[in-house]
């Protein structure tokens, strides 16, 4: 306790070289905690968006379809998945799907989409594209009305009321076409999606690919997305081997292999700020080491050992770590706060973060691990960066060190 009381008393001794130190550790940290911040955001939006636009929590197809999405992998029998969903406590909403990549020709040209035959009252309680619509309406199951995506529509050169032909390949390997009337465009933060898909009634599709009533997939949306794979393992041992289920983290593990490579970014940036810090607190410790020489061989000659002169060094820049990290805790938690509340508004580069499948405004995200990892690492780089300058410390030979000039 004496020694946590010297030490402190000495970093206030030049109170104008510790508020120094002190300021840059907090300003790298608060650095740091806003990268961090925006970074997982950023991912975890786009993550999000996938979920929310698209893939679900959970699908159901007939075994092999998501690696080969061709009408002939259809289900059957979809009224086996229908009965499982809607015995399971755990699913809270489900929407069957039919889907084929066609060929959509206005009168200008054409371009090649993704045609998803919907349950439009069903759909939505499982996606965002309802709440997408920008012009015109959202599909009311009339007979041949087609949601189209605000770049593809422009692509095609048609709007609201103008007419669309659908073409793919049939289920018996023909080509089935339908004239489509546009009933609704649709603008999501993703524009690549935008250009790529485009939604009719699950009844139109099915008779325009010979199906029937063949279903490709259900999308799931279940109570809770952190025990969905509890609901997938009771799914896939009641439906069997003949039908796949699969999870968001099986559908998207390119986008959860990004997040993870974001988090261990931040490592390195950890890297970098504690370099920094390292040189920072060598150079300033050394300072205050050689400014107190003769104060070093006099507490020796009293009788203080090397090791508690070294440990006093130590304990100094520990303190200056912890004091350091604690103001930039509150001051980056502080200007987190409300950024995370109303967003970062980026839309001057709305071109380009929509490409990637995020929206204009940037919702920073910090998770426990991004507030303890600092609690830990910078205290420890300080004493890192003090061992030299404790070590000349607790070399001086006392007599040598009282006559230093």
């Amino acid at each position: 306790m004496m020694l946590l009381n010297i030490a402190w008393r000495n970093i206030w001794r030049n109170r104008r070289r510790s508020i120094i130190v002190l300021s840059s550790i907090a300003i790298g940290l608060v650095a740091i905690i806003l990268n961090e911040g925006l970074s997982i955001g950023m991912v975890t939006q786009i993550f999000d968006n996938q979920i929310g636009t698209h893939v679900s929590f959970l699908q159901i197809h007939h075994t092999g379809f998501n690696d080969n999405k061709i009408v002939q992998n259809s289900m059957e029998d979809p009224t086996l998945v229908d009965h499982a969903l809607r015995e399971s406590p755990d699913v809270i909403a489900y929407s069957p799907r039919v889907l084929s990549f066609g060929l959509l020709s206005s009168a200008q040209t054409s371009a090649g989409g993704y045609i998803v035959g919907i349950d439009p009252a069903k759909e939505r309680h499982v996606t965002t594209i309802h709440n997408s619509v920008v012009d015109g309406k959202y599909l009311e199951g009339r007979h041949r009305e087609i949601l189209i995506g605000k770049k593809l529509a422009e692509k095609l050169d048609i709007g609201v009321g103008d007419k669309l032909v659908g073409m793919a390949s049939t289920i018996h390997g023909s080509v089935g076409s339908a004239l489509f009337r546009v009933a609704g465009v649709f603008e999501t933060v993703s524009s690549e999606f935008d250009r790529s898909f485009v939604y009719v009634t699950i009844e139109d599709l099915q008779e325009m690919l010979e199906m029937e009533k063949r279903i490709s997939e259900f999308a799931v949306i279940t109570r809770d997305r952190n025990t969905v794979n509890l609901t997938k393992a009771e799914l896939a041992e009641r439906l069997g081997p003949q039908f796949e289920v699969l999870t968001y983290a099986d559908l998207l593990p390119l986008m959860l292999a990004q997040m993870d490579i974001y988090k261990e970014s931040m490592y390195i940036v950890y890297v970098i700020v504690s370099l920094a810090m390292i040189f920072g607190i060598i150079n300033t410790m050394l300072m205050s080491v050689f400014e107190r020489i003769q104060e070093f061989g006099v507490l020796t000659a009293i009788g203080m050992s090397s090791t508690s002169l070294f440990s006093m060094v130590l304990l100094e820049a520990l303190l200056l770590g912890m004091v350091g990290t604690a103001l930039g805790l509150l001051l980056g938690v502080g200007i987190h706060m409300p950024l995370s509340a109303t967003g970062i508004n980026l839309s001057k580069f709305s071109e380009g973060l929509t490409s990637f499948g995020v929206g204009t405004i940037i919702y920073p995200v910090l998770d426990t691990g991004s507030l303890l990892r600092p609690l830990i690492i910078i205290p420890a780089v300080a004493v890192l960066g003090a061992i030299y300058p404790a070590m000349k410390a607790a070399r001086f030979e006392p007599m040598v060190a009282m006559r230093y000039v």
